[in-house]
């Protein structure tokens, strides 16, 4: 008989039990209600992030009109058909439409469908006729791509002489000319400015451009702005930011129609009126000017005074040299012409 006193008999090797990984079973804490749900939103945030403010405002103005015509035609928009786009780029191109906004509403619709996992009209298997209708609108609708007038160094100039005084709106208008040309900013990046982008140096300024149109993974860049004694770009920002008085956020501020600076940036938009506003009172044609018009006039003048296509890419940034081959192309016109000597 067994002793109750006696200790317990150590297991046998026939009765022992190990409790290996393959037994264990690793149960995931249960999910918290809504976090699936705020998770997503966040990555479709990031997702919507990888395209840049002007390119997700447009597309949605070029989804909205496809929408519309899908609508009043019966037709389905979101999933749609290569063949339903192949009819209403043709009628884009009927109402007047540049083979260049066709073609944007031709990504934008792509766009919508990807975004809800439908497979893009250009990648579906009847798309050979939508993309050679789109070949035949290049065609026939073609031209050549008519740019803003460049504000070169005379007409801003007089532009910065359009706007006199030491009001705090005149003083805002003429920083925001100088630095948009003498930077070749995009109007994006001049009205995403900060206080802390400017670094002042004793040969001008360095401006810290955080995100721009070529620059999506947002890993910044610097751009260094002369001193200059004609345009004067560092001397007119320094006088808005003492006019201003203010030490962080945006730097370029929208102003109210009583002139009270608000904590609100100036719009992309806002700076393409003062542009044309600008050429309006020197005298100009304003609907030859637009945003735009100050980036193009830093390339028109740096080409006209022989800058070289990789000196004049540490400021444009641009991802090619092939635009800006254009610009050296057109100062280089009658420069040392073939037919100088003789007519």
């Amino acid at each position: 008989m067994h002793d109750p006193t006696d200790p317990e008999p150590l297991p046998t090797s026939h009765s022992l039990v190990v409790a290996t990984s393959a037994d264990l079973v690793v149960r995931p804490a249960p999910m918290l209600p809504g976090i699936v749900d705020l998770e997503t939103e966040r990555a479709d945030a990031y997702a919507r992030a990888a395209r840049a403010d002007n390119t997700q405002r447009a597309y949605m103005a070029d989804w909205v009109i496809f929408t519309a015509w899908c609508e009043a035609r019966g037709e389905s928009a979101l999933p749609t058909t290569a063949e339903v786009v192949r009819r209403f780029v043709a009628a884009e191109a009927d109402a007047g439409k540049s083979p260049a906004t066709i073609e944007r509403r031709v990504a934008a619709i792509g766009h919508f469908h990807r975004a809800d996992n439908f497979v893009a009209p250009t990648a579906q298997p009847g798309a050979g006729k939508l993309r050679e209708t789109l070949a035949g609108i290049r065609a026939s609708k073609g031209s050549k791509k008519k740019r803003k007038a460049a504000a070169d160094a005379n007409v801003l100039e007089a532009m910065l002489a359009a706007f006199p005084g030491d009001g705090l709106r005149a003083v805002r208008d003429r920083a925001v000319l100088a630095i948009g040309m003498a930077a070749a900013l995009r109007r994006s990046e001049l009205v995403a400015l900060t206080v802390d982008d400017i670094a002042i140096v004793a040969e001008g300024l360095r401006i810290t451009i955080a995100r721009s149109k070529t620059d999506q993974e947002q890993e910044g860049v610097e751009v260094a702005v002369p001193e200059g004694n004609r345009l004067r770009p560092k001397a007119r920002l320094l006088d808005w930011m003492a006019a201003a008085g203010h030490s962080d956020g945006p730097l370029f501020r929208r102003l109210t129609r009583q002139d009270t600076m608000t904590d609100d940036p100036m719009s992309d938009r806002a700076v393409a009126r003062l542009v044309q506003a600008a050429a309006r009172k020197a005298g100009l044609d304003e609907r030859q000017f637009g945003g735009h018009s100050l980036r193009a006039g830093f390339l028109t003048e740096s080409a006209a005074r022989g800058a070289t296509i990789f000196k004049m890419q540490e400021v444009s940034r641009h991802k090619t040299v092939q635009i800006l081959s254009e610009y050296v192309r057109s100062a280089d016109m009658f420069r040392n012409h073939a037919g100088a000597g003789f007519l």
